[in-house]
């Protein structure tokens, strides 16, 4: 009689046991079929760092590459435009308009592409010029870095994620709005053990308006170990060959001289001034002036050498690095492919505080 109810209790066991691990499998495979896809972006970009890491000599810019293993997924988001495109908003601040202006606004949604590229392109093209400032000694952790004319936050969260203090200068209204949202900004923890980096953004005409330059030293008061400007301090934007649209052009709002003696001031003893530019080719004779295409360094060397700075390169040529980049990330393929060898040229220099400021 026991042992007739003791196998009657071990089938009742048995049969929920089975069905409890029927059910388990029924679960883990509806949680299979749910769990969403990698995002396009990210799996994009983690597919140049594989290319690009080959092409790399440094640790930092490895260190940078691999930081796209650690990017968190991003969804969609809306931000709201003025008529003339001058203010951008949130959807919270847009609901605090008049109706008037609110009805005014037009309304955009940009997905995690947008997010780490905005319009410029991907930030692993900054892993030329990171391997350039690493030659010279800088390395990410703890590292204080202006990315002037950040155009977008992507390459600040890849440095962050590396332990550098990052902070991105530019005069584009969209990005605040649109990087806006919790984590975006502040700190990026690394893990156990490991320093959190930092991303913060700044707008502002720098050194020109006195709220960038509060904001650039709050978020960096110890000063400097690298000011990096890709693309933006170009001699064609500063100081073109022809008249252009003003729209076309970087106003810095201050003179050459000027603005060299406030980027010396702010980098620590053996601090880096880093221009690298990425350019096209000139425009045909006949056709209208291209002022991008002009990337030498929009101020002389003898300013750079006054302001205190030593000058470790100047004007120096980067054609074969920027093409054999340009291949790794496949800009020579697809729709829109350039013709790398005959339209992608690189310059850049590259000064240097020294550690005696006197010198």
């Amino acid at each position: 009689m026991r042992r007739g109810c003791a196998g009657g209790r071990l089938a009742r066991m048995s049969m929920r046991a089975l069905t409890s691990l029927l059910l388990l499998a029924i679960a883990a495979a509806g949680l299979a079929q749910e769990a969403p896809a990698e995002d396009p972006a990210l799996a994009e970009l983690r597919a140049q760092s594989a290319r690009l890491t080959p092409l790399v000599s440094s640790e930092l810019a490895r260190e940078f590459l691999q930081a796209t293993a650690g990017l968190p997924a991003v969804t969609p988001r809306r931000v709201l435009a003025a008529a003339d495109r001058s203010r951008w908003f949130t959807p919270e601040q847009a609901e605090a308009l008049p109706a008037d202006e609110r009805a005014a606004l037009t309304e955009r949604t940009l997905d995690s592409a947008f997010y780490w590229n905005t319009r410029y392109g991907t930030p692993l093209a900054y892993a030329r010029a990171l391997d350039l400032a690493a030659a010279h000694g800088l390395s990410a952790e703890g590292a204080a870095i202006v990315d002037f004319g950040c155009g977008g936050l992507g390459a600040a969260r890849l440095l962050a994620g590396c332990g550098a203090s990052v902070t991105g200068v530019d005069v584009d209204p969209l990005l605040p709005a649109f990087y806006s949202r919790p984590g975006d900004q502040g700190e990026v923890l690394r893990g156990e053990g490991r320093a959190p980096g930092r991303v913060a953004l700044v707008m502002g005409r720098w050194p020109a308006e006195n709220a960038a330059v509060v904001a650039v030293d709050a978020a960096a008061p110890q000063g400097l170990d690298l000011f990096l400007s890709k693309n933006t301090l170009k001699h064609g934007y500063v100081h073109p060959a022809q008249e252009v649209d003003p729209r076309m052009l970087v106003r810095l709002g201050v003179d050459d001289a000027a603005f060299v003696e406030a980027v010396a001031g702010r980098l620590r003893p053996g601090g880096l001034f880093l221009i690298y530019n990425l350019c096209p080719a000139p425009a045909p004779e006949g056709q209208p002036y291209i002022p991008w295409a002009d990337g030498r360094c929009p101020f002389a060397r003898d300013l750079l050498e006054r302001a205190g700075l030593e000058v470790l390169a100047f004007d120096q040529v980067d054609d074969a690095a920027a093409r054999a980049s340009g291949v790794a990330l496949g800009w020579d393929q697809g729709d829109g492919a350039m013709d790398l060898q005959n339209d992608l040229f690189a310059w850049f220099t590259l000064a240097r505080r020294p550690a005696d400021r006197s010198k």
